[in-house]
């Protein structure tokens, strides 16, 4: 599709100009980065576990490298790092789903800011809240999910009866966090922290001297992001950067314009913590070689 546009004399002669930006970017979502590990961090501390600092953020940052996955569950890799520090598996599973649900309210609260397209609007609230409403449902009735996993035994799933029973752990392990204090702390960092990332794609608006509003451009790309994880597509992949550019073309944003900007936030957003992922996993299977 780019080098159609290509003949269209617009994209690439954009590009250019975009990728300057993305050191910029970058150093923004590394920031992010940092404040969502201070939280998991505080999680895993206020649920009685110590980790070590820096093996801790290797650990964290691991899951990044499969976050282009649906919902994000490719992040669970985690389970195998932190596992070496002596935190179970169900315990990462209930710190991933409590962080899952929380940004979700997050960027739900950010994207309303200034909406342009309340269809759009409309799909992600109702995907929030429905995804909300489950986690919640499960969090305080877990033998919902027990009784159907003893059905699957029952019937002969044995992999799929263990994955249900795991799933209703982590579920209620949750309510460890639904006290003041870590609701509070919790929520505010993944306020600062996607906060920044919206920020980061006003900066990059106004880099590229598109003209949008400041809380539209704002509140574009944390509405993206839900438009993306509503269409189940691995890391909103196609769907984010669609709901970028019909956003952007609201606001009269030329479409090759548009799309220089979609394809820039999500290479120094996404596929960013992706390629840090990768380095992070690296680091902790040579650290597992090393005698």
């Amino acid at each position: 599709m780019l080098l159609m546009l290509d003949s269209q004399k617009g994209f690439f002669e954009f590009l250019p100009l975009a990728l300057t930006q993305l050191p910029w970017l970058m150093a923004l979502a590394l920031i992010t980065f940092f404040l969502r590990y201070v939280r998991w961090f505080f999680l895993l501390r206020s649920a009685g576990y110590s980790v070590p600092v820096w093996r801790g953020c290797l650990s964290y940052l691991s899951g990044f490298a499969f976050t282009a996955t649906p919902g994000k569950v490719g992040e669970l890799v985690r389970i195998r790092y932190f596992g070496r520090l002596n935190v179970n598996a169900s315990r990462v599973m209930s710190a991933f789903i409590f962080e899952r649900a929380l940004d979700l309210v997050v960027v739900l609260c950010l994207a309303s800011v200034w909406v342009v397209d309340r269809q759009m609007f409309g799909l992600a609230a109702s995907f929030v809240s429905l995804i909300l409403l489950a986690i919640g449902a499960v969090m305080f009735h877990p033998s919902w999910l027990q009784a159907l996993g003893s059905v699957f035994v029952l019937k002969g799933y044995q992999r799929l009866a263990r994955l249900l029973l795991f799933l209703a752990r982590g579920l209620a392990g949750c309510r460890v966090w639904l006290k003041p204090w870590p609701l509070f702390l919790s929520l505010l960092l993944g306020v600062a922290s996607w906060s920044i990332t919206a920020y980061a794609f006003v900066h990059l608006l106004n880099a590229l001297n598109l003209e949008v509003p400041l809380l539209a451009g704002f509140s574009a790309y944390p509405l993206a992001m839900l438009a993306g994880g509503a269409s189940m597509l691995p890391g909103g992949v196609g769907s984010t950067e669609a709901a970028i550019i019909l956003q952007l073309q609201l606001h009269q944003v030329p479409f090759d314009k548009a799309l220089v900007a979609s394809v820039i936030v999500r290479l120094g957003t996404m596929w960013f913590s992706i390629a840090c992922g990768f380095v992070a996993i690296i680091f902790e299977e040579l650290r597992e070689l090393t005698p």
